[in-house]
C-alpha cells in the first residue's frame, strides 16, 4: 500500500527522502549518484603499520633491536602485550635468545640460564651453531617464532618475510630447560582447572558459559590467545559470539559446549572458560577487553590481577587486598571477587581509567594519580572561557556545576542563538575544550528529547525506547578549522568527517542506551554493549576501525558520565571526546581535566532532565548535518542544489564558525 503517513507523505516519498545523502557537503543530493571522494585504502591504517615495523626492524642493529622493533611495533604499543602473546614454546626461545620476557622476578618461570649470560655448566662449544630457526611478523600483529623440531614458518601469513635466527647449543639447553618447566606448569595449571569446573557441575558450567557468551556479545572486538589456538569475536576469523556469530550459533566455541561432558572439552577450553571467568568476576565484562591480544592462561591472569591488586591497594581508605593464597583457580577466584569489591573503593578515592593501544586493541587499568599543576591550568582556562560565555559563575568547574543546579531554568529556555540553553551549554564547553586542549575535534553526544525519554520510562515501554533509531540522539562536533590540514586544506572535507564522527557518536548513543534498560527479551535481544563508566585515552586508534582509519581518529580521550533520568540512572548517557588527528597524544593528566569538564556537562544534563520531569520541555534540534555544514564549512544548508550541493552565503544561518584557536596559557 501507499497510504499517507501522518507528516503527509506517500510511503515512496519517504523512501526518497531516505535516500538523500545526509553528508554535509551532498546535502540535497541523492545517495550514490556522485562519485566518492575517496576509496577505501586496504593497506591503510594496520597493514601499513605492520610494513613499516617490518622495514624499521630489519634497520636495527642486533637480534635483540631487531626483536624489541616487533615487540612494540615501532613504538606503538609497550612491549608487555606482545610478550604475553606469545605461545609457551615462542616464550622459551625468545627469553633463552634475548633475555626477554614479561615474568618478574617473583613470577614462576623465570629464573633459569639464558642466553643472553654464562649457563653454569659452560662448555668449549656453547657459541657453535646447533639449529636455525625464524623469526616473523604475523599479518595479525603478533611476533611468531620458528622453535627447534617444527618446521619453517608459513609465509602467506607473514609481513615482509622473516629473519634467520642461528641458536647456538647454550640456548638451546636453556630452551629445553624452560620448555620443561613451561609444560609442567601448563599440565598441573589445566588439571587445577578441571578439577574447578568438575566442582561447578554440569548447571553451574552451564551458567558459566552464559556469562562468558553475554560478555563477548556485549564487549568491543577482543582476541584472545590459548596457546597457538585464537579466539575472537572480532571479523573474518569469529568463533566467540559477537557481531557475526549470533548466541547459539553452531560455529561459536562457547555455543558447542553447552551440555558437553568436561572430558571433552579441549584443555584450550577449559583454560579459557575458568580465565574469562575469573576476568568478569573482577570487574564486569569490561576486563576481558585487558587481556585483549595476549595468551589467556592461568600464570597471565595471575600476573594482571596482582598488578591491579597492587594498584587499588595504592588508593588511600578502604580494606587492602591480600595477595592470592596460592596459583590455584580456587585463590584466584576469591582474589577476584574481593578486587571488585575494591575496585569500587578505589574509584571513590582516585580516579579509574583505561589506557587503549589501538594497534592491538588492548586496554589497560590504571590509577591516575592525583591532577597536577598542568591539568588545574587547563581547569583555569576552561572557567575562564565558560564564565565570559554563559551565564554562569565560580572558580571552578564544580562551582560552575553549582551555580547552574541553583539556577537551572535557563537551560530549557533560547540561549546563545540556539533553542534551549542546554544546547547553548554543550555547544560552548565543546567549543572552549578545542581551544582549550588543542585538540582537532571535541564532540559531545546526548539524546534529542529528554521529555519523549521519560514519557517512556514512566510507562516502561522498553521496547519502543529499544526501537528508536540514531535519530533520537544528537552529537555536537566542533573542529579547530586548522584541522582543516589534515584534509586537504577543505572546509568542506572537515565537515564532513566532522558529521561522520557526529553520526557515529550518535550510533554509540542508541548502541548503549539498552545496556541500562531492565533486561526483558526485547532488551536483551536488543544489540547493545555494556556502557562505559570511567573514562580513556587511547594511542594509534587510526588502525583497524575503517572510520578511524579514514577520518584520521589517532589520539583520543573519551569521558563519559552517569545521568539520572526520571529516577533511572543511565551510564554512558553522555560523553565529551576529543581527538588528536596527529601530533602528541593525550595523557593522564589531560584527561583528569577532560573528565570534570564532562561533569559539568553531565550535571546540566541531570538538570535538564529534572526540568522535563517536572513539565518543562527541553528538546535538542540543533547538531545534525546541516548544522554541522553552516557552523563549520560557513554555508547555507537550504541553497543546496542536487548538481553543486550546499551554497556558501556571506552568513551561517546558525552559529558561526568556531573562532581561530587563542592560544592556552603556559601549563
Amino acid at each position: 500500500m501507499s497510504g499517507l503517513t501522518e507528516r503527509g507523505e506517500s510511503r515512496r516519498q519517504i523512501n526518497a527522502r531516505k535516500r538523500i545523502s545526509r553528508r554535509p557537503s551532498r546535502l540535497g543530493i541523492p545517495a550514490g549518484t556522485v562519485k566518492p571522494d575517496r576509496e577505501f585504502d586496504p593497506e591503510a591504517g594496520f597493514p601499513g603499520l605492520l610494513r613499516q615495523t617490518w622495514q624499521r626492524a630489519e634497520e636495527a642493529d642486533g637480534l635483540r633491536s631487531f626483536v624489541e622493533v616487533l615487540l612494540t611495533l615501532d613504538g606503538h604499543v609497550p612491549a608487555d602485550v606482545q610478550l604475553r602473546a606469545l605461545t609457551a614454546p615462542e616464550e622459551a626461545a625468545l627469553h633463552a635468545l634475548c633475555g626477554l620476557t614479561w615474568r618478574t622476578a617473583d613470577t614462576p618461570g623465570t629464573s633459569g640460564p639464558t642466553a643472553a649470560g654464562d649457563a653454569p655448566d659452560a662448555r668449549p662449544d656453547d657459541e657453535e651453531t646447533a639449529f636455525l630457526g625464524e623469526i616473523g611478523l604475523s599479518a595479525s600483529g603478533r611476533i611468531v617464532l620458528r622453535v627447534p623440531s617444527q618446521g619453517p614458518l608459513r609465509k602467506d601469513d607473514l609481513v615482509g618475510g622473516v629473519r634467520r635466527v642461528p641458536w647456538t647449543k647454550r640456548a638451546l639447553r636453556a630452551y629445553g630447560e624452560r620448555m620443561r618447566a613451561a609444560a609442567a606448569r601448563l599440565a598441573e595449571s589445566t588439571a587445577d582447572c578441571r578439577r574447578w569446573l568438575d566442582e561447578q557441575g554440569p548447571e553451574g558450567r552451564d551458567e558459566l558459559l552464559a556469562q562468558v557468551s553475554e560478555a563477548a556479545l556485549r564487549n568491543a572486538p577482543f582476541v584472545l590467545y590459548q596457546q597457538e589456538r585464537q579466539y575472537t569475536n572480532f571479523r573474518e576469523a569469529n568463533n566467540l559470539t559477537g557481531k557475526t556469530l549470533w548466541p547459539g550459533h553452531p560455529d561459536c566455541v562457547l555455543s558447542s559446549l553447552r551440555g558437553l561432558p568436561l572430558e571433552l572439552w579441549s584443555d584450550h577450553d577449559v583454560q579459557l572458560i575458568v580465565c574469562l571467568t575469573l576476568l568478569i568476576r573482577s570487574a564486569g565484562f569490561g576486563r576481558v577487553e585487558e587481556a585483549n591480544n595476549t595468551q589467556l592462561t592461568v600464570d597471565h591472569v595471575a600476573h594482571m590481577l596482582e598488578r591491579i591488586r597492587r594498584g587499588y591497594n595504592g588508593v588511600p581508605g578502604g580494606t587492602p587486598v591480600a595477595p592470592a593464597a596460592a596459583r590455584t583457580v580456587a585463590a584466584l577466584n576469591d582474589l577476584a571477587v574481593a578486587l571488585r569489591t575494591r575496585r569500587a573503593e578505589a574509584g571513590r578515592g582516585a580516579q579509574l581509567y583505561r589506557e587503549i593501544h589501538g594497534a592491538l586493541m588492548h586496554k589497560i587499568e590504571r590509577v591516575a594519580q592525583a591532577p597536577g599543576e598542568r591539568a588545574r591550568a587547563r581547569e583555569d582556562a576552561m572557567v575562564a572561557r565558560l564564565t565570559e560565555r554563559l551565564p554562569l559563575s565560580g572558580a571552578t568547574l564544580h562551582e560552575l556545576g553549582e551555580d547552574l543546579a541553583a539556577a537551572p531554568g535557563w537551560l530549557a529556555g533560547p540561549a546563545g542563538g540556539f533553542g534551549t540553553g542546554l544546547e547553548h551549554l554543550v555547544h560552548e564547553t565543546v567549543a572552549a575544550v578545542t581551544e582549550v586542549f588543542e585538540a582537532d575535534f571535541t564532540m559531545s553526544r546526548g539524546m534529542r528529547s529528554l521529555p519523549a525519554l521519560i514519557e517512556a520510562l514512566r510507562e516502561e515501554r522498553w521496547p519502543e525506547i529499544c526501537d528508536w533509531d540514531i535519530t533520537r540522539f544528537f552529537c555536537c562536533v566542533v573542529p579547530d578549522p586548522s584541522a582543516a590540514r589534515h584534509y586537504g586544506g577543505s572546509a568542506a572535507a572537515l565537515a564532513d568527517a566532522a558529521w561522520a564522527m557526529s553520526s557515529r557518536m550518535q550510533y554509540n548513543s542508541w548502541h548503549f542506551i539498552a545496556g541500562n534498560l531492565p533486561r526483558t527479551d526485547e532488551v536483551a535481544a536488543r544489540d547493545h554493549f555494556v556502557p562505559p563508566t570511567i573514562p580513556d585515552v587511547a594511542f594509534y586508534s587510526d588502525q583497524h576501525h575503517h572510520g578511524h582509519v579514514n577520518n584520521k581518529v589517532r589520539f583520543s580521550i573519551r569521558s563519559p558520565q552517569a545521568v539520572e533520568v526520571a529516577g533511572r540512572v543511565f551510564d554512558g548517557f553522555i560523553d565529551l571526546r576529543l581527538l588528536r588527528c596527529a601530533g602528541t597524544p593525550f595523557d593522564e593528566q589531560d584527561l583528569l581535566a577532560v573528565h570534570r569538564v564532562s561533569a559539568l556537562v553531565g550535571r546540566a544534563t541531570g538538570l535538564a532532565a529534572a526540568l522535563a520531569a517536572a513539565g518543562t520541555p527541553v528538546e535538542v534540534t540543533a547538531f545534525d548535518s546541516p548544522w554541522h555544514w553552516s557552523a563549520i564549512a560557513g554555508g547555507d544548508p537550504a541553497s543546496a542544489s542536487p548538481e553543486t550541493g550546499p551554497g556558501r552565503p556571506a552568513a551561517a544561518t546558525r552559529p558561526p564558525p568556531p573562532p581561530p584557536r587563542t592560544p592556552p596559557p603556559p601549563l
